[in-house]
């Protein structure tokens, strides 16, 4: 799979946003992030410069790419001098593929469609499964993995385990 700028890039500025997100009670406040583990309240909108500089993102296109987000109803946009954009919904309730979804489309195709739509004949019968069994495999990363578990730096076991191979460091 082939994660592109746009997609690195919408992931990082909602990771953002879930790190300014505000926690539900002061007691969650004082346990460290647990607040926005919960699905916190929106703290203020944060600016697309704020989001850009922070994560060495082009501002142009970062702007570009948060009107795809806000489109697809994962940001909303506030105007005026306190404006900027606020996660649409908790960061505990966005996966990554919720995310690649919104700026890329399916996370997997062939040819431009899914890939049970693919039908090949002869020696390439079985090439749609090996084409299904990809798409199971990003899913079981990517709609596992929250917008809160990439701003809080802790990924779910069943990913950091698929880290821990050695083989998976090194680019084939």
């Amino acid at each position: 799979m082939r994660i592109s700028a746009k997609a690195d890039y919408a992931v990082r500025a909602l990771a953002e946003l879930a790190a300014a997100d505000e926690p539900d009670d002061p007691g969650a406040a004082q346990s460290g992030e647990a607040g926005r583990r919960a699905g916190g309240k929106p703290g203020k909108p944060v600016k697309a410069e704020r989001i850009a500089t922070a994560q060495g993102i082009p501002l142009n296109f970062l702007e570009n790419i948060l009107g795809e987000l806000r489109h697809a109803g994962l940001v909303r946009s506030h105007r005026g001098a306190e404006g900027g954009f606020r996660l649409a919904r908790p960061a505990t309730e966005v996966t990554v593929a919720d995310v690649i979804r919104a700026v890329e489309g399916p996370l997997a195709s062939v040819r431009g469609g899914p890939p049970e739509d693919a039908n090949y004949d002869g020696a390439a019968q079985v090439l749609p499964q090996v084409w299904i069994a990809v798409r199971v495999n990003l899913r079981r990363v990517m709609e596992r993995v929250t917008i809160a578990d990439v701003a809080e730096g802790k990924l779910p076991a069943s990913v950091l385990r698929l880290t821990e191979d050695p083989g998976a460091w090194v680019t084939r």
